[in-house]
């Protein structure tokens, strides 16, 4: 056996795909790869992706890590894959996608998500049931809105997978799903860990699309063993596993050391996530915080909002200026941007749930309308739409001594204090940065020796391998966390009109 093992954990997201090759010995990355792709709009609120797309770019980035000069290939011993959460990629009987894949962030099943929650008896009812509500993001509602819209491409559907789902068959031919992602489906009892028969047949009574699902496999079991063929097109050997996988945030749990209780996450991505480690389900009544299983065993309570980079990045296009200008002019700008506000819903929203909600911008006054202040506004505004959501894990009684930042938006110093500000709570981000990837290689770790007679949890080899950055610590500033309290209270009045209007 290699002296030192080496495993390729993939991270493939909305926008692209990252691989990286971790090293069991140093706890290092040795190299890392980054392929992008497109994304499919339409005005109805659709977002969708090919999923050949996700496939192509793997190749692309398996290839290049494989290719680095730090990097043996005869000591690669598994692989772990994150993927975007809540997608819906529809196969037929052989295996073939039938069509582009709806994602986490398309709205146009609105209409379908009230439909499954007034045949299921109403919200209460379902999350009861199900112990989460049946959100426009989740995957049950972009099934019944094909069956719906495309009834002949429902007609050839023989199995629906998640995204990681989708790309661990691609690498071992198994039909297979973890409990983590599953649950994100809103077909999934949280509480029993098991399909839920009766949002199945609320989809389809005829009993087809039970038949369609993947077979469930535990946190620390393989997905299976990488296929011959994509052995060989690797130049790879042996029975290299590939473990359950998971979505993107109980990978970037992982790979933040968000295994234990005591430990928040906070994701400043595209979207904006927050979550914890617990044992035991976290359900609440209103269904704000989603109850999802983790990828480590146990149960991760999680909320989303759907709007961070994204409205960094439209506001970042509009005034046409690269990232260090934005920085630059958001600093320049005063805590509260003088008044303005912005309220982030571009993408809808899904915490508080307005998968129709429009942005809005406003507070403006022929004195404060700058570029400075708009800057700064997109950053605030995106994070008290955090706040909202940390509130809520809140008052489940998950108190953060510190959050570990992940995410585009956590790499700057300013936002990072913004949001040390705005949470009122220090913040911290990792040595490695690349969570979602390096949470899957260390999941594979686990994977390889579950299954090689070792007995070191997943909690030990985080304990080991994941190290907080005490360069990027930042700690709140009382006085203008004083001022964002009282900011954020005029952020919560503009989404009550958000709510009145959407």
């Amino acid at each position: 056996m290699a002296s030192d093992r080496l495993f390729i954990g993939i991270d493939s997201g909305t926008q692209g795909t990252k691989a990286v090759v971790f090293s069991e010995k140093s706890g290092a990355l040795l190299a890392e790869s980054y392929a992008q792709y497109a994304l499919i709009e339409n005005h109805k609120g659709g977002r969708e992706q090919n999923p050949e797309d996700w496939i192509s770019a793997c190749r692309e980035v398996i290839h290049n890590v494989l290719k680095a000069d730090a990097v043996n290939v005869e000591h690669i011993c598994g692989i772990g894959v994150s993927g975007q959460q809540h997608g819906m990629v529809p196969l037929d009987k052989d295996g073939n996608v039938i069509r582009a894949a709806k994602l986490w962030c398309d709205t146009e099943t609105v209409a379908q998500c009230e439909t499954l929650t007034k045949r299921l008896g109403g919200a209460e009812v379902v999350n009861q049931r199900i112990g989460n509500q049946i959100a426009v993001g989740f995957t049950a509602s972009k099934i019944l809105w094909l069956k719906e819209n495309e009834p002949e491409n429902y007609a050839k559907l023989d199995s629906v997978l998640l995204p990681h789902d989708y790309i661990n068959f691609w690498l071992t031919g198994e039909k297979v799903t973890d409990l983590g992602d599953a649950s994100g489906t809103a077909y999934f009892d949280v509480r029993e860990r098991k399909w839920s028969e009766d949002v199945l047949d609320a989809i389809d009574k005829t009993g087809k699309l039970r038949e369609c699902l993947p077979r469930l496999v535990q946190a620390h079991e393989p997905a299976g063993l990488v296929q011959r063929g994509i052995l060989e097109e690797f130049g790879l050997s042996g029975d290299i596993i590939v473990s359950s996988g998971g979505g993107d945030n109980m990978m970037a749990a992982i790979g933040t050391g968000n295994v234990e209780e005591g430990v928040v996450t906070a994701s400043f991505g595209t979207s904006g996530t927050i979550y914890a480690y617990a044992d035991k389900p976290v359900i609440e009544s209103s269904g704000e915080l989603a109850a999802f299983c983790s990828s480590s065993g146990g149960w991760l309570p999680l909320i989303c909002t759907m709007n961070v980079t994204v409205a960094t990045e439209l506001v970042r296009n509009l005034l046409n200026v690269d990232i260090k200008e934005m920085n630059d002019l958001a600093k320049d700008a005063p805590v509260g941007a003088e008044g303005i506000l912005l309220l982030p819903y571009f993408n809808g929203e899904r915490t508080p749930a307005l998968p129709n909600g429009k942005a809005m911008l406003s507070g403006m006054s022929s004195l404060n309308f700058t570029r400075e202040n708009v800057c700064r506004a997109a950053m605030e505004g995106a994070t008290f739409g955090m706040r909202y959501g940390l509130d809520v894990v809140k008052r489940n009684g998950i108190i953060p001594k510190e959050i570990r930042l992940v995410g585009g938006g956590a790499k700057s110093p300013l936002w990072r204090q913004i949001s040390a500000n705005i949470f009122n709570c220090p913040v911290v981000c990792l040595v490695n940065e690349e969570a979602g990837a390096a949470g899957a290689a260390l999941q594979a770790l686990w994977c390889w020796g579950h299954e090689n007679g070792s007995s070191q949890s997943l909690k030990d080899l985080a304990n080991k391998y994941v190290q907080l950055d005490e360069e990027t610590r930042c700690v709140p500033d009382k006085e203008q966390a004083e001022i964002y309290n009282g900011v954020y209270c005029q952020y919560l009045e503009l989404s009550k009109a958000a709510i009145e209007l959407y």
